[in-house]
């Protein structure tokens, strides 16, 4: 299981993602999530990944490859694409087509399936984000839902429907995504540190934040203390 959020917002792109991939008493491993196509200043794109590793790791995979071809075109590459939306069926197209070769290698079990989040923006673009499903249709963040999420969402949803808004800041937002991130942590183990932090800022088309963030960092740390806090205070304040 794994937790993935990305923002769209007036002043640029959160995302943020855990890295583990198989949680038990002995038995954890962690992957990175978060893959980056980026030439600086035109054009940047940000997919991060949920589901099965022999998925997603073979999609990005297959997506690189098709960047460096030398017969690369704009219907093959998303360095090449035209437009975000092309990006998205492009990611849409390899991400089914992989899992239905896996789905049959793997016939006499249960399927293997996959879900990520596209994020970028190309140079004279708009910034654009989609959520792609396992059959490679998607959908596309918008003004009025400016957030998407893969993997174990429910405990993280709340604060993003009550603080986050096209109009909120970088900083808010990261600061909404970590918190969400912390809610997350704190009620299902399958989801699990270190985090993957990027920022995009709009219209700069390349990355302008990543951080890694590990376990027993102190800002986390301190911000969760925080948000506890801040919690109990607030439920101690209410009457009925």
């Amino acid at each position: 299981m794994t937790y993935c959020v990305g923002l769209l917002l007036n002043e640029g792109m959160v995302l943020l993602s855990d890295t583990r991939t198989n949680a038990g008493l002995d038995n954890i491993a962690t992957y990175r999530k978060m893959f980056h196509f980026e030439d600086p200043g035109e054009r940047i794109i940000t997919i991060v990944t949920a589901g099965s590793l022999s998925v997603t790791q073979t999609t990005i995979a297959r997506l690189r490859e098709a960047v460096e071809d030398k017969d690369a075109t704009p219907d093959t590459s998303v360095m090449l694409a035209p437009t975000m939306l092309k990006v998205a069926e492009i990611v849409g197209n390899a991400l089914a087509t992989v899992r239905r070769e896996i789905d049959e290698k793997l016939s006499m079990a249960q399927g293997a399936s996959a879900t990520m989040i596209v994020a970028g923006q190309r140079k004279g673009g708009a910034m654009r984000m989609f959520l792609i499903y396992p059959e490679g249709n998607f959908i596309e963040a918008t003004e009025d839902t400016p957030f998407l999420q893969i993997g174990e969402h429910k405990y993280g949803k709340p604060i993003l429907d009550r603080v986050v808004k096209p109009t909120t800041s970088i900083s808010d937002a990261q600061k909404a995504v970590l918190l969400s991130m912390d809610s997350t942590l704190r009620s299902n183990l399958s989801v699990g540190m270190p985090l993957d932090l990027c920022v995009i800022p709009a219209d700069e088309c390349k990355i302008g934040t990543l951080r890694r963030i590990e376990a027993g960092d102190e800002s986390f740390r301190t911000m969760s203390d925080a948000w506890s806090h801040a919690l109990r205070e607030g439920f101690s304040q209410i009457t009925i």
